[in-house]
C-alpha cells in the first residue's frame, strides 16, 4: 500500500503579488488556516502517513508551520539538493534517497484534491498515473491526450487509459482533459528526471519526464471525480474560501 507523498512547496507564488512578500503562497490563510493545512488534512485522511515537503522560498516560515502542524513530516530544502535548478521536476530529485524503491504520490502544495480522488491514485502497481479533470478552458493548462484504444483481445484492457502525450497550453482542439498536477510514480521516475533537459522556460519540467515514460506505455490517466482547486492568484482566495465553507469539515 502506498504511504509516501511528496508535496512541492518551494515556489514563491508571484501571481499572489504582495501577499507573498513575507511568506510563500502555501501559507496564505483561508478560513482561519493556511491553504497548505487543508491539503495536508486530506492527504492524511487518504492514508498517506509518510509526508515529504520540499521547501524553498521563505523556508524558515514554512518550516515553522510544518513543525507545529506535525513534527513527523520530513522537510527538504530544495537548494540543498539541486542548487540553483528550478522547476516541477526538482522536488522529485530531492526525495530520491527517502523514497528509494517504493511507489509514491506527488502533489503541488498550491492545489487541493478530495480524499476520494487522492485514494483512487494510490494504486500500488507498475504503472505511473497522472490525474486529469475536464476543464472548460483547456487552453490554459496542459491537455492530456490518450493513446488510441487497441481493441484487439490481447491488449484492449491494457491500453485503454494510457497517456500518449501532454500538450501544453495549446490553442488547438486536443480535448478538454487537463493535467491537475497530481501523480503516482514508480521509482523509475528518479532515473527519468535525470534525462530531461531545460525547457524553453529555463526549468526542469516533470511533464517532460512523464512524456518520456508515456512513450514506453508506462503512464495511465485517472480522471478526477470530485474537485481540483488551484491556489495561485489573489482571486482564488475568495473562491477557495467559498468552496471550503461548503465542503470541508
Amino acid at each position: 500500500m502506498i504511504k509516501k507523498v511528496i508535496i512541492s512547496a518551494a515556489g514563491q507564488g508571484k501571481r499572489m503579488r504582495h501577499l507573498t512578500k513575507d511568506k510563500p503562497k502555501h501559507l496564505i490563510e483561508v478560513r482561519g488556516h493556511p491553504f497548505l493545512y487543508y491539503l495536508l488534512e486530506n492527504l492524511k485522511e487518504a492514508g498517506l502517513k509518510e509526508i515529504i515537503i520540499v521547501i524553498g522560498y521563505k523556508k524558515e516560515v514554512l518550516e515553522k508551520f510544518i513543525k507545529k502542524y506535525d513534527p513527523n513530516i520530513t522537510i527538504l530544502n530544495q537548494s540543498d539538493f539541486v542548487g540553483e535548478e528550478y522547476g516541477t521536476a526538482c522536488p522529485i530529485k530531492c526525495a530520491e534517497h527517502l523514497i528509494k524503491n517504493k511507489n509514491f504520490l506527488s502533489v503541488c502544495g498550491d492545489n487541493l484534491y478530495s480524499v476520494a480522488d487522492i485514494k483512487q491514485l494510490m494504486i500500488d502497481d507498475h504503472y505511473n498515473y497522472i490525474a486529469g479533470i475536464v476543464d472548460e478552458h483547456p487552453e490554459t493548462h496542459g491537455v492530456l491526450v490518450a493513446k488510441e484504444k487497441d481493441l484487439s483481445s490481447h491488449s484492449r484492457l491494457e491500453r485503454e487509459d494510457l497517456l500518449e502525450k501532454i500538450v501544453e497550453k495549446s490553442n488547438e482542439s486536443m480535448g478538454n482533459l487537463v493535467n491537475t498536477g497530481m501523480y503516482k510514480f514508480t521509482p523509475e521516475i528518479f532515473q527519468v528526471v535525470k534525462k530531461i533537459s531545460l525547457s524553453s522556460r529555463g526549468e526542469y519540467e516533470i511533464t517532460d519526464a512523464i512524456s518520456l515514460l508515456a512513450k514506453e506505455n508506462k503512464v495511465k490517466i485517472k480522471k478526477i471525480k470530485d474537485y481540483w482547486l488551484e491556489f495561485t492568484r489573489p482571486e482564488d482566495i475568495i473562491s477557495v474560501s467559498n468552496f471550503l465553507s461548503q465542503h470541508f469539515k
